[in-house]
């Protein structure tokens, strides 16, 4: 099947899209929604910036819209974009958030697409596990929730993170994938990737209780077989 994977840089659509690769569907396209503001419904703001380089680096060709991440305007933004490409589906890495996956079928059913979303409902552990058996290279670039400290910026998944996540899950019920906006993620490289990302200089943005790691440059690196 010929699909548009929703993809952001952050683990849950890099999984997806490595998961509808795995099962071999033409992945014709990246779609990639950049919202105005920060506070999103939809979409992924964090570093968002840098998927032209994430797209680079997967080998598929990336599409972009704008969107004003107004609450119900931003899902039309994206009806708008998907409209216009040749795919018979879209796939999405939503897991557990019923307003995302609800928005995104609606879109499918209106323009008679497929709506695929090959990570939903699995159990969060089983997720992470996941992602860190596949070897991906991911860290964190956001953090939302009580119980985060700006120390979590930059930091790579990794077993001990996966435990701090676990603690702060039963301590605070914090998401352990960050469903609920806790935190974001940007995948440097996977073992589908035709090149990894480099971070050659980030900032830590931090205000209140929250805050982000703001990659002012990167670049893309060969991989060493």
């Amino acid at each position: 099947m010929r699909v548009a994977v929703l993809a952001t840089g952050g683990k849950d659509s890099t999984l997806a899209l490595h998961r509808v690769l795995r099962l071999g569907h033409d992945v014709k396209y990246l779609v990639s929604m950049i919202p105005l503001r920060q506070d999103s419904w939809m979409f992924h703001y964090p570093n968002i910036h840098l998927m032209d380089l994430f797209a680079e680096a997967v080998g598929i060709p990336l599409v972009k819209g704008e969107t004003s991440g107004v609450k119900e305007v931003e899902v039309e933004d994206l009806k708008r974009l998907v409209a216009g490409l040749d795919v018979d589906g879209i796939v999405s890495g939503a897991i557990a958030s019923n307003y995302q996956k609800a928005r995104i079928e609606e879109i499918c059913k209106h323009l008679k697409l497929k709506c695929l979303t090959p990570l939903w409902q699995e159990e969060p552990t089983s997720i992470l596990k996941e992602i860190l058996c596949l070897n991906f290279k991911v860290i964190i670039t956001g953090v939302y929730a009580y119980g985060f400290s700006k120390e979590w910026l930059g930091r790579k998944l990794n077993a001990n993170i996966v435990k701090a996540l676990t603690e702060l899950n039963k301590r605070l019920g914090v998401s352990l994938v960050g469903e609920g906006g806790e935190y974001e993620t940007l995948v440097l490289d996977a073992p589908f990737f035709k090149k990894k990302l480099k971070i050659v200089e980030a900032e830590k943005v931090w205000r209140g209780q929250s805050g982000h790691l703001l990659v002012k440059k990167a670049v893309l690196e060969a991989k060493t077989k």
